[in-house]
């Protein structure tokens, strides 16, 4: 591996890739599909950056973040590592936004497991190669 190959991967990254969410039960595909940021993408930098700023402003006088808002705030970063997808709701597709998509990892544990789950796959995003 050379520094090229390095950068290259990072800038691959950033272009994120398709992933399909899974059934959590019979593991089939549900046909909602997310375009991620991989773990070493500019993307994934800024979103963990926009965190912090999040945690420090969620702070207390005291310096505690409740749990709550360190969820909210860990869900947000998740939600910044999402480009794209292909979803719908109502048999309509549904816009493509931040907004939404915290909605769609915050309604149920096992949709945001799968995302973090995909964007932290180093081995996903060199496969793709």
């Amino acid at each position: 591996m050379q520094l090229n190959d390095i950068l290259s991967n990072a800038e691959d990254q950033d272009r994120g890739l398709w992933f399909e969410l899974l059934d959590p039960v019979t593991g089939a595909p549900t046909g909602i599909r997310l375009r991620v940021a991989g773990p070493d993408s500019a993307t994934q930098a800024r979103a963990r950056l926009k965190m912090v700023d999040d945690l420090a402003e969620a702070a207390d006088d005291e310096g505690r973040v409740s749990a709550e808002a360190r969820e909210k705030c860990r869900l947000n970063s998740l939600a910044r590592c999402v480009l794209a997808w292909e979803i719908e709701e109502d048999g309509a597709p549904v816009p493509f936004s931040h907004k939404n998509v915290v909605r769609l990892l915050r309604a149920a544990p096992w949709v945001h497991q799968q995302v973090d789950a995909f964007a932290g796959d180093r081995a996903a995003f060199r496969e793709a190669r």
